[in-house]
């Protein structure tokens, strides 16, 4: 992409964390950590890579997104929001009584949302149900999922890989947010799910690690995937729970919990000061 592009990119991936930080402070509760670390893998997929139409949520030839680790949705919402599915300001409605922006994505309500998730390991099952139907209509759309490294304990995830595989669905892409951290701790320390690209490779996909912040890292990875045939592909993407707010990186404890009134205002002014950067 040109430089031009990555930057755009970039100020947009910025946007989306201020209105993850936004919405789980107004909420008082939500998932920031890994929200923050998906950020730029969802900001790349919905500005750059995807086939999709805000005016039309439910066009038949779009491409489809699962969010398997549904407990991200603020990302996911925000996102949305700056693709114009929906109001930025409506992020702060987060987990309100009648939002439509509930704490996990709902289909039924939320524009854009293709799979209602929050189970963890359920999501990545409907991502391949998804990819062999639009196989059987003959449709040359893509499915994305996304999942996070603690999530892939559940046994759920392998029998859908398996099935991905043994149905040959190249129109599939799963990704891993790889931050190291789940809600009880070190991913390594409460069941270790590594090598993650090595098993991903022993159930039948195409597989590499890249970056997931690196912009340019995701846009080739997702084009190598879009190359490959008769097999799903595989994306580790190495991130950072909490990435663009200090306090938060790499810490546990902001898995699962909001900001309150102060580190609600250190986070913004940091990412106010990331995207003035930007912006020059």
């Amino acid at each position: 992409m040109t430089s031009e592009e990555l930057k755009k990119l970039q100020i947009t991936a910025c946007k989306v964390r201020m209105g993850i930080i936004e919405s789980t402070h107004a909420a008082a509760c939500g998932h920031p950590g890994g929200s923050l670390s998906s950020a730029d893998v969802l900001t790349y997929l919905y500005f750059k890579e995807m086939r999709v139409n805000p005016q039309e949520p439910n066009w038949a030839d779009r491409d489809r997104f699962v969010l398997s680790k549904g407990h991200a949705a603020p990302a996911l919402y925000a996102v949305l929001a700056e693709r114009g599915y929906f109001p930025v300001s409506d992020l702060t409605t987060l987990r309100k009584v009648g939002s439509y922006l509930q704490g996990h994505p709902c289909r039924s309500v939320t524009p854009g949302i293709d799979m209602s998730t929050g189970s963890l390991g359920q999501g990545v099952s409907a991502a391949a149900g998804m990819a062999l139907a639009l196989k059987c209509q003959k449709k040359d759309s893509r499915v994305y999922t996304i999942l996070g490294d603690g999530e892939i304990q559940e046994g759920e995830v392998w029998e859908a890989l398996m099935f991905a595989s043994h149905y040959h669905l190249d129109n599939l892409c799963v990704m891993i947010d790889n931050n190291n951290l789940q809600i009880d701790g070190w991913v390594n320390e409460v069941m270790s799910p590594y090598p993650i690209d090595e098993k991903l490779k022993a159930f039948g996909l195409e597989v590499e690690v890249i970056d997931g912040h690196d912009l340019n890292q995701i846009e080739a990875a997702l084009g190598r995937a879009r190359q490959t045939k008769g097999k799903p592909y595989g994306i580790v993407l190495k991130t950072v729970k909490g990435k663009g707010v200090s306090y938060m990186e790499n810490v546990g404890s902001w898995h699962g919990k909001a900001p309150d009134d102060r580190q609600f205002e250190q986070a913004m002014q940091e990412l106010k000061k990331s995207l003035e950067v930007l912006e020059k």
